[in-house]
């Protein structure tokens, strides 16, 4: 492999380890619908706004997220809404990991 491709390939594992925490999955579930301010984030994920902004600082490094300043809120959005489709893609793993383990007990 070369050195480009090993570079592209580190670049994607950043953004996938940077969504892979509960958190910031539940995060990024919630800018699903729009923009939203940390507080609002704050409350769904059920955590502390010191906590979510350093989440939330994790996806902005990665490109995941978009910040902007209105008034006294900071607002966050998807950056790239197409993180959504890779999130459906890891549900459909999930399904068929289930049916798997369903007919592997079902044999017992």
């Amino acid at each position: 492999m070369d050195r480009e491709t090993q570079k592209l390939y580190k670049l994607k594992a950043d953004v996938i380890a940077a969504a892979g925490h509960p958190i910031r999955l539940a995060v990024i579930d919630f800018l699903k619908d729009g923009e939203q301010c940390v507080c609002d984030i704050a409350e769904y994920v059920g955590a502390k706004r010191s906590n979510v902004s350093r989440h939330l600082g994790v996806l902005l490094k990665a490109g995941v997220v978009r910040h902007r300043k209105d008034g006294l809120k900071m607002m966050y959005s998807l950056r790239t809404p197409c993180v959504l489709n890779f999130m459906k893609c890891v549900e459909g793993v999930l399904r068929e990991n289930a049916k798997e383990a369903s007919k592997v007990l079902a044999g017992l």
